[in-house]
């Protein structure tokens, strides 16, 4: 068993026990109010969003290629799910590869350009206004570099290289191409004239790569774009780190190395071909979808080994949100080739399918895993900040009583049938069933926010007990 691991076991005994134990050392971390003002960010931004969907189910029920639906997907995208996963990478980048996060001062600096940057491209892509969007996005695409810089600063430091270690540099690399691929889209739709003093930097940079994108097909090079931030960030973490996290919770480990790194491996592969045959609408992008469905089974195999060597018998809440997701990754791989097959006609029915999958995979798939991953990591943070250092000082709660079961089951069940009502209803151009859906997940985005602060609570107010002492008297 490795050394994280080994060291998750006594503090996990403690925190069960809240009796007299030595917390023992960890690896060097950020503070848990970097993690947790990313985290508290997203869920906002997921709440507007899902909020955005009630109040307008026609962003789901019709054609996706308008303002609005643009839109709330990036709010989506860069509120909700980049700032949970960067804030989360702060935290268990360093965990997980056992080393030290490089600048927690530069972490909180990228929040700031974070939140402005993704506010205002959201703000300004629904009101059409491409030079404020390219304006934001500039500011986004700075703070991005920092994150990049800073992660990839730490994981220099790392001795050992590993599939974790790859799957999150492969995943920085595709992130900074994300946001390179998206500025120059939004340049492309300007006009350029070398002569107007008004034009920003960023255009004028951009310029030679916007030149390019305009020989494109516009709805080719978005979901290019869109492959590149969708893949090769939100799955590529997913994949690599629950290569970690899972054997942690579940208390197992990789059962096949080579298996887990040939899944990366096939799946920057197939992400790097399907890029560059969506983007030109070759046929070819039939070959590197199968190449990427290729990947995901063997990380399906490879997850389904670890959790039959599990030695933690029933898995909790937290861990069955995620394995959730990956099983929803079954319809959405099926979707992704049909869209593939090179001779699909573009009409009403296919246009609904693009919409579901788009949905399925952020929502269905990173949103349920992202849940499920905050349900373990944020209850650690809090109790650690909180309670660690009361260890042998007092009684202090278990990790399980920071936040109610039944709400993460009431939310599990919401989300779930949320998820397949919206897609069904998408697919059917039903709005009305759509926002059904939409306010089902909703309920779950509620039940996630009340246990949030529960968690919460304990960090402003923590519940100590004294210990009893008792006192042994010997006869004389």
């Amino acid at each position: 068993m490795n050394n994280l691991m080994e060291a998750s076991l006594p503090i996990s005994a403690a925190a069960r026990l809240g009796t007299a134990a030595k917390a023992p050392a960890l690896p060097a971390v950020a503070s848990i109010t970097l993690p947790l003002r990313f985290m508290f960010a997203g869920i906002l931004a997921l709440s507007a969003g899902t909020a955005w969907l009630i109040l307008q189910p026609s962003v789901l029920a019709t054609y996706h290629y308008n303002q609005h639906v643009i839109a709330v997907t990036h709010l989506f995208v860069l509120g909700w799910i980049c700032s949970v996963v960067m804030g989360a990478m702060y935290q268990l980048v360093p965990v997980a590869l056992e080393t030290q996060l490089h600048s927690e001062r530069l972490a909180k600096v990228q929040f700031v350009f974070h939140v402005v940057g993704f506010a205002g491209m959201v703000w300004m892509l629904r009101a059409w206004n491409m030079k404020q969007v390219g304006h934001f996005g500039a500011i986004l695409a700075f703070g991005v570099l920092l994150f990049i810089y800073n992660i990839a600063r730490t994981l220099l430091k790392v001795s050992r290289w590993n599939v974790v270690a790859i799957s999150i540099a492969s995943a920085i690399f595709w992130i900074g191409l994300t946001i390179l691929a998206g500025l120059s889209l939004a340049t492309a739709k300007l006009p350029f004239d070398p002569e107007v003093q008004s034009l920003s930097i960023w255009s004028r940079l951009l310029e030679p790569v916007a030149a390019t994108v305009r020989q494109f097909n516009p709805l080719s090079a978005m979901h290019a774009h869109a492959h590149l931030g969708a893949i090769g960030f939100f799955v590529m973490l997913i994949v690599g780190v629950s290569y970690k996290l899972i054997p942690m919770f579940t208390l197992s480990e990789v059962q096949n190395t080579r298996r887990a790194l040939t899944s990366v491996i096939l799946l920057n592969a197939g992400l790097l071909g399907s890029f560059v045959s969506v983007l030109t609408s070759s046929p070819a992008k039939f070959g590197f979808a199968l190449l990427i469905v290729s990947a995901l089974a063997l990380y399906g195999v490879e997850l389904s080994a670890i959790l039959r060597a599990r030695k933690r018998g029933p898995i909790d809440w937290g861990v069955r949100y995620f394995v959730t997701a990956v099983v929803l990754l079954a319809p959405l791989s099926i979707v992704g080739v049909v869209l593939a097959w090179p001779k699909l006609p573009l009409n009403a029915l296919t246009g609904q399918l693009e919409n579901v999958y788009g949905f399925l995979g952020l929502i269905g798939v990173v949103t349920f895993a992202i849940a499920g991953m905050l349900y373990k990591i944020v209850p650690f943070l809090v109790w650690f900040g909180t309670y660690s250092r009361h260890i042998g000082k007092a009684k202090v709660p278990a990790l399980g009583d920071l936040y109610s079961t039944r709400l993460q089951a009431a939310g599990y069940g919401l989300f779930l049938s949320g998820v397949l009502l919206t897609c069904v209803a998408t697919l059917l151009e039903h709005a009305s069933c759509v926002r059904l859906g939409s306010a089902l997940i909703g309920g779950a985005v509620l039940t996630l926010i009340l246990n949030f602060l529960a968690m919460l609570r304990h960090f402003l107010r923590p519940q100590l007990t004294p210990l009893r002492i008792t006192t042994v008297v010997k006869p004389s």
